[in-house]
């Protein structure tokens, strides 16, 4: 069987096609995965520059440290710590009006030397002054409380109901 001249331009056409084809399909899954991988890269350097810039600052992180160090309280190793915070934040409360219906505290992690306990009450009610009150002298108490989140609901009679996360930052005695 003979080609035509015309035949064979349009095989070779042809040809060229569905080879330029099977490449580009080749070759489509390797550029995204070489887009991936430059994106990961990317985002990897902005990680080692963030890293270095707080390196660089760590004497000035260990100053700032030093100073609120003495703001922490020190417990022994044994003391369970969920019933005192739990208690200081119960007497509180009471001490100034806020009635305090369901609490939990949560996991004890350490980081380095200082313990973090969070409290999570999911339900409190009373007044916005007798909500002030209660935060300040939560604050005054010693120790470092810190509240993470404060949901407030008004109720039409002015009370007030929410929920809160207390998260209580102390250090521990070595053994």
């Amino acid at each position: 069987m003979k080609l035509s001249q015309r035949e064979g331009i349009l095989l070779l056409a042809t040809l060229s096609v569905a080879l330029f084809g099977g490449s580009a399909l080749l070759v489509r899954g390797r550029l995204d995965a070489w887009g991936e991988q430059q994106r990961r890269q990317a985002e990897l350097r902005a990680e080692i520059a963030e890293d270095k810039a707080l390196v660089e600052e760590r004497e000035r992180w260990e100053a700032e440290f030093a100073d609120l160090r003495g703001l922490l309280t020190r417990h022994a190793p044994d003391k369970k710590m969920d019933i005192y915070w739990l208690s200081l934040m119960d007497a509180t409360a009471a001490r100034h009006g806020i009635e305090i219906n369901r609490r939990q505290a949560g996991e004890e992690a350490r980081n380095g030397e200082v313990y973090e306990l969070p409290i999570e009450v999911k339900e409190w009610a009373g007044t916005l002054e007798a909500l002030v009150h209660f935060l300040f002298d939560l604050q005054e108490q010693g120790g470092m409380l810190d509240i993470r989140e404060l949901y407030i609901k008004p109720r039409a009679d002015g009370e007030l109901r929410g929920r809160f996360v207390l998260q209580c930052a102390y250090t521990r005695e070595r053994d």
